[in-house]
């Protein structure tokens, strides 16, 4: 096994590991915030509402899948369906005050894991593994 194939194996792994983890912790900081809801109510507050199509375009997902993401996080009065100003047929997603509070916590909670997780780190580690990872996120940009 060549060198390359060694190190793909192994990044595969790990990722998957990786993806395994941050489920699991994503259900124990916030029992009823799955990590794909998180990530709905980020991109939420990121760009200050958008209309669910745009929530699976975004993360290449069905719109059935989002629509039942969407109905689940308005059962918990995390989000709320307005208006669009420019088609009043449609309707924007945003966060409530709790959707934005909860998010605030389960985010703050997250920042707490990984400043604890990487506390031995040291910067030169930090900024080289932060622009590993944007690389990567980058070139998968638009991929399924």
């Amino acid at each position: 096994m060549s060198d390359r194939h060694a190190s793909l194996e192994t990044i595969q792994r790990e990722l998957t590991a990786f993806a395994r983890r941050s489920r699991a912790a994503a259900a124990r900081m916030h029992p009823e915030l799955s990590l794909v809801s998180f990530a709905l109510l980020a991109e939420l507050e990121d760009r200050g509402g958008c209309r669910a199509t745009d929530l699976a375009e975004r993360f290449l997902l069905n719109k059935s899948t989002v629509s039942r993401q969407v109905a689940g996080l308005e059962g918990l009065g995390l989000v709320e369906r307005r208006p669009d100003p420019c088609d009043q047929r449609a309707r924007v997603l945003h966060l409530t005050a709790l959707g934005a509070a909860a998010l605030a916590q389960v985010g703050g909670n997250r920042r707490t894991a990984f400043r604890e997780r990487l506390a031995d780190w040291d910067e030169v580690d930090l900024a080289r593994f932060a622009a590993y990872l944007l690389r990567y996120n980058a070139s998968t940009e638009g991929c399924r």
